[in-house]
């Protein structure tokens, strides 16, 4: 490569036209590889020294690494005023967001409490507070409402009449919640154990939006009843969001209850409780929604996590957050706490007054200690109507989320389509559901959009080496005889019978058909050589003095009936199969109509080439094009399915003297290719070119157009 003083702007290279042969040589391709063998990744897992058992301690215990260096002078007064505030906080929350879970409210003080400390030794983030949300807190509501329901436990009341054992039904609901919050943090372990961190990725940031959103819709109506001071009949499934605000309506406005009294918070015992292994058997129960809090109190975790952590400059370990998460809800349902994430509105005061540690978070488990222990007492008379608009207020944030809807109509319509469609199929088909409508739907947008890329016909920039899509830039102009075709993502089994079909419909070539005239062709000079051997067999029997083997080279007449000429006879009688048949296509003057037409329908020479170029191969008929250039510079990985496809194209168009070459293919597909067994002799590494620009040239140069070589400047403007 040459480097010359330009003008700003302008930039010159000069090198030679690199198929993959040529850069493997160039750039010294080697073979070796830097990363470990699975012998040496074992032998270097089983060794032990000292450094490596501290990077192990410090991996896995983070506050091992930052604690000892806490600075008391930048850090203690910010984490002091941040915990208060943050544990301010966490007493109404936790009570308020117990009663969406179902539970006592106490049970909502003990889970801002245990797991808050558990997060402190093994989170990675600095801001976050952990504890109640609620989302996950409807979430367990409506798992323990479903197998722990009032039907089960209604009992003879005082003069005969029946009332619902609460005592029990409690006691009953909080070993399903522990259960249920041992089995996600078991997930969330299992996970982050096996470094599975990058599941979250499946949750875009529209549904998980849309998905709070409608979560929040459904705190809203379970908080309906507090509100009113109504007790409507529970429903859970499909449609329970429905039936609950119908029964609250009729409830209310119908004048169904006859004592309006106040239902407060009740009783909340000082100390602490011994701790309690939650209820094995009940896993077969809810193992389908333990799988969806694990997922979605991780999804929320680590999206607050990395918003903070990119805000302040400090990295966030996912796989190391999924660990933490979910030691702290295995280790907090032993404790009677319910499954726990991380709160906007917490994280955001956390942050704001000045937290610079999760030293606040302890300062916070210190405040709701305190609480439980001593001045528990002052807030069992706490009405629940004031916890509930805590709860709506709380909401404020999720329901700001329904600006999305307007910005996404604006940006991206198939993000808004998945936020919709979240959104709703959470309302109508409650939480677990939705939550797995939600995700198959996103899913299938990601496949469609991969089945359904923009296929282009790419033409050169004059002055430049760029080739833009023609139908985007008016001054990208097709190369005569070359057409150039692009794939805007990877070629796979799921879009390469449709890529195969872009490739007919955009170079205006129908494989199908052309190959089906070229059989019938091939059928016909079989039918006229047979015809003509005859002749000469009868002919060489009346003439015996004709030597053997020679046949006379007499054209004939069109009164002899077949139109065909000896001349064709006679560079035909090759071996069919050994590729001499391509001058069979090239069709004398002298055929009939019938012939001529047949032949004009399928196959002509290029005229604007065949006087640089003496092969004399026939073309598809009226096209004019004699090579296609593939550029598959998106691809990022190529299946069986895709070889395959390559092959037969390669194959097919050949046997229509089409040449096609690959263009920007990535190193790591051209060894798939070779480990498929793409590369033969009829497939070369030579037609894998670097550029589409080196296969154009080559292509130019092999025909001898060196005239439009000279046009293709290669000093380029900027």
């Amino acid at each position: 490569m040459e480097m010359k003083d330009y003008p700003a702007g302008e930039y010159f290279v000069q090198r030679n036209i690199l198929d993959e042969l040529g850069l493997d040589e160039v750039a010294q391709k080697g073979t070796w590889s830097t990363k470990p063998t699975p012998g040496e990744r074992v032998k270097e897992s089983l060794r032990c020294s000292a450094s490596r058992v501290k990077h192990t301690a410090l991996s896995w215990v983070p506050v091992l690494g930052w604690l000892p260096q806490y600075s008391f002078r930048e850090n203690a007064i910010g984490d002091l005023i941040s915990g208060c505030s943050v544990g301010i906080m966490h007493l109404p929350q936790g009570m308020a967001y117990a009663l969406l879970a179902s539970l006592r409210p106490v049970f909502g003080l003990y889970t801002s409490l245990y797991p808050v400390l558990v997060y402190f030794l093994f989170g990675t983030s600095r801001h976050i507070s952990i504890g109640t949300f609620a989302v996950i807190s409807i979430m367990i509501g409506s798992v323990t409402e479903r197998l722990g329901p009032d039907s089960d436990f209604i009992g003879n009341g005082t003069n005969g009449t029946e009332s619902v054992n609460f005592d029990e039904r409690d006691a009953y609901r909080v070993q399903i919640a522990c259960s249920l919050t041992l089995l996600a943090g078991i997930f969330q372990l299992l996970l982050g154990v096996v470094r599975f961190g990058f599941v979250v990725t499946y949750l875009s940031e529209p549904l998980v939006r849309g998905y709070t959103t409608g979560s929040a819709c459904h705190v809203c109506v379970s908080q309906l009843k507090y509100l009113f001071g109504i007790t409507p009949a529970r429903f859970t499934g499909p449609l329970s969001l429905i039936y609950v605000i119908a029964a609250t309506i009729i409830t209310h406005f119908g004048g169904l209850t006859s004592k309006y009294s106040i239902d407060v918070v009740g009783e909340i015992p000082s100390g602490l409780k011994a701790p309690r292994v939650p209820d094995a058997t009940l896993f077969s129960n809810v193992i389908g929604d333990a799988f969806a809090v694990a997922i979605v109190g991780y999804a929320i975790n680590i999206s607050l996590g990395k918003t903070f952590a990119l805000k302040h400059g400090y990295k966030v370990d996912s796989n190391q957050e999924l660990v933490a998460l979910g030691l702290s809800n295995t280790v907090g349902s032993f404790f009677q706490c319910y499954a726990v994430t991380s709160s906007l509105s917490r994280s955001l005061v956390q942050e704001s007054t000045g937290g610079k540690t999760q030293v606040a978070g302890v300062i916070s488990s210190v405040i709701v200690l305190i609480t439980i222990l001593k001045i528990g007492a002052l807030f069992e008379d706490l009405p629940k109507a004031v916890l509930s608009t805590i709860v709506f207020v709380n909401l404020k944030g999720m329901f700001k989320q329904f600006l999305d809807v307007p910005m996404l109509w604006k940006t991206n319509k198939v993000d808004l389509l998945v936020w919709l469609v979240t959104f709703t199929s959470t309302i109508l088909l409650n939480l677990d559901l939705g939550l797995a409508v939600s995700v198959g739907f996103s899913m299938l947008t990601v496949i469609f959009r991969t089945q359904l890329p923009r296929y282009s016909i790419l033409g050169h920039m004059p002055g430049t080496g760029l080739y833009l899509d023609t139908d985007t830039y008016k001054e990208a102009k097709e190369i005569p005889g070359i057409k150039i075709f692009r794939s805007s993502t990877t070629i796979y089994y799921a879009n390469a019978e449709m890529y195969l079909e872009a490739l007919q419909e955009k170079s205006g070539i129908e494989i199908g058909k052309l190959l089906t005239a070229k059989k019938k062709q091939d059928a016909k000079l079989k039918r006229i050589q047979k015809k003509e051997k005859k002749k000469a067999k009868k002919e060489a029997k009346k003439e015996p003095e004709v030597k053997e083997g020679k046949v006379s080279a007499e054209p004939r007449g069109p009164s002899q009936g077949n139109g065909v000429s000896l001349r064709l006879t006679e560079t035909s009688t090759n071996d069919p199969n050994k590729g001499q048949v391509n001058r069979a296509y090239q069709h004398d003057t002298t055929m009939s109509d019938s012939d001529s037409d047949a032949g004009c329908h399928t196959y002509d020479s290029i005229s604007h080439v065949s006087h640089h170029s003496d092969k004399g191969k026939g073309r598809a008929c009226g096209s004019g094009t004699h090579s296609i250039i593939l550029d598959i510079s998106a691809t990022s990985f190529v299946d069986t399915v895709t070889v395959k496809t390559l092959k037969n194209i390669f194959r097919d168009f050949g046997e229509i003297d089409l040449d096609i070459y690959l263009a920007g293919c990535q190193a790591c597909v051209v060894e798939q290719l070779e480990t498929a067994g793409f590369f033969s002799e009829s497939i070369p590494k030579s037609r894998l070119f670097v550029t589409v620009h080196d296969a154009v040239l080559h292509i130019l140069h092999k025909l001898g157009q060196t005239d439009f070589i000279l046009d293709v400047s290669c000093t380029t403007q900027m």
